[in-house]
């Protein structure tokens, strides 16, 4: 039987730029085919097993030829695989997807196009250049600048061209842009006009170079693919609308350590501000050994008059267990519940579970604190937390007369990379590293230290969410450049906002 290829855009760069039916087509893609335009990025939405091949399409680099692509593509089809073809943009415009169909349709292999958010026009907008306006532009023209205008092989009618259109938008131009801006101007543009080069747009990256048609050519001459060209009055409007490169992350490389489950919120917030996320799971949170103990313990849940969280993932393999004692959240009934800090407190309030007591201190002194005026003396304790945690809470509780029974929830591991990948996600070295717990530090510099890659860390900087982090910062040799006020993400946040933009009116656009 059968399978079936969704040619997928998979937009200009910006991964929130996918397209909500793009997004399920990967979800449920037993093979992804992509290009060295699509963000890879995107790639997380896949299945674990979901078999991802990468055929290039870099310019001026040797790569698999369409033909082969579309061989490809059959091929898996022909396996009775959903494929997806995911392509940088919208396929059909100047991506070759029209090509592939047509191979597709000529095979019998059933397709689907999912359409894409073009960088032809997404580029510009995030340069903060409208394409057209009411005072300086009706008409747009999207046109393909890889065929040199000096070339008599070209097919393009550069004089129709020229003056044809009051925005031309030029795809993969920047090598003969020098000859298309000739060809411009001798076609009857005035060598005046605004112009301006966008390289990487949506992307962190991203670089605008601005001129006029006479001069860019020169102005631009260090810039490489891929970019996009608009030529024409709106152009001007970069320097008073160009929102995006005034972000105050803008262009930061930023390494989220946490794992991949718990990296959205951070990674959200910093993209949000215009960084780059570079996810390096430093942890894994893997089930116990034994569920022994934990269950042990959920058949005696009215034995205990308190159930204390030290994190949010104790959280969530505690009421992911109660089913299998058949159990459930009713159960709970009657127990003082804790949590050390709004993350957790969240994560409870999600299953309708309201935290009894919260501290104003996220960590284990906090909860202390909170304590410290209630008679617990013959009380019971439950805590489900990591097998590797501090013993400080459990131990102050003791020391007051109480009754504690500390239970293995899950373990957090060293993941494994593949090789080479770390130097891949590491390269070039990010401007800031975060860690939003002590394991996140442990294991991430053990990576380093395994791949002798350590050096990477030389001019980063080093972000903790709180004190008990930083500490274990400053164990392993290194200096804390930034910690959180309120050891939170928003916290974490803010405080590389501060780093990085110090001035006030940079400090906007962050989300709690």
């Amino acid at each position: 039987m059968s399978g079936k290829v969704y040619l997928v855009g998979a937009g200009p760069g910006d991964a929130g730029l996918l397209t909500l039916k793009g997004k399920a087509a990967l979800e449920r893609a037993d093979v992804v085919v992509y290009d060295f335009l699509a963000n890879e990025d995107l790639l997380r939405y896949t299945r674990p097993d979901c078999e991802k091949i990468c055929v290039g399409k870099r310019p001026g680099e040797k790569t698999l030829p369409q033909e082969a692509i579309n061989e490809l593509l059959v091929s898996q089809a022909a396996q009775g695989k959903t494929v997806v073809r995911l392509k940088g943009g919208d396929p059909f415009i100047f991506g070759r997807g029209g090509e592939e169909a047509q191979a597709l349709a000529g095979a019998g292999v059933p397709f689907e196009v999912v359409p894409g958010i073009s960088s032809g026009y997404a580029a510009p907008a995030y340069a903060g250049i409208p394409l057209t306006h009411r005072d300086g532009s009706s008409s747009v023209t999207f046109l393909t600048g890889h065929e040199d205008p000096s070339k008599p092989s070209n097919r393009i009618d550069w004089p129709k061209l020229a003056t044809g259109a009051d925005t031309l938008v030029l795809f993969m131009g920047v090598r003969n842009l020098p000859e298309i801006s000739s060809a411009l101007i001798k076609g009857g543009r005035n060598p005046d006009t605004p112009v301006a080069v966008i390289r990487w747009g949506t992307r962190a990256e991203q670089q605008t170079v601005t001129g006029i048609l006479s001069d860019i050519a020169a102005k631009a001459s260090g810039m490489e693919a891929p970019a996009v060209i608009v030529v024409g009055e709106v152009a001007r409007l970069h320097a008073e609308l160009n929102w995006f490169e005034r972000l105050p992350l803008f262009g930061k490389r930023i390494v989220i350590t946490r794992t991949r489950e718990q990296s959205g919120a951070l990674r959200e917030a910093i993209e949000e501000l215009g960084a780059q996320a570079i996810e390096v799971p430093a942890i894994e949170i893997r089930d116990p050994e034994s569920w022994q103990p934990l269950d042990d313990a959920l058949a005696r849940l009215e034995t205990f008059d308190y159930l204390v969280f030290t994190s949010s993932n104790g959280v969530r393999k505690f009421l992911d267990r109660l089913p299998a004692r058949g159990r459930d959240v009713r159960d709970l009934k009657g127990l003082k519940i804790g949590a050390i800090g709004p993350g957790t407190a969240a994560v409870l309030a999600r299953t309708g579970i309201r935290a009894d007591f919260l501290p104003d201190e996220y960590r284990a002194e906090g909860l202390i604190e909170c304590l410290k005026n209630v008679e617990i003396r013959g009380k019971a304790f439950l805590i489900p937390r990591a097998k590797v945690a501090r013993d400080l809470l459990p131990v102050a509780l003791k020391e007051r007369g109480a009754r504690v029974e500390v239970v293995e929830a899950y373990e957090t591991l060293q993941p494994r990379l593949a090789p080479g990948e770390l130097e891949r996600l590491l390269t070039p070295p990010p401007d800031a590293v975060t860690f939003t717990s002590s394991s996140t530090v442990t294991n991430f510099l053990q990576l380093l230290d395994d791949q002798g890659l350590r050096g990477i860390l030389n001019g980063a900087a080093l972000a903790s969410i709180g004190p008990i982090t930083s500490a274990t910062i400053r164990k392993h040799g290194l200096e804390v450049t930034m910690e959180a006020a309120e050891s939170t993400i928003p916290g974490l946040v803010q405080a590389l906002q501060k780093h990085f933009s110090p001035s006030p009116q940079a400090e906007t656009g962050l989300r709690s």
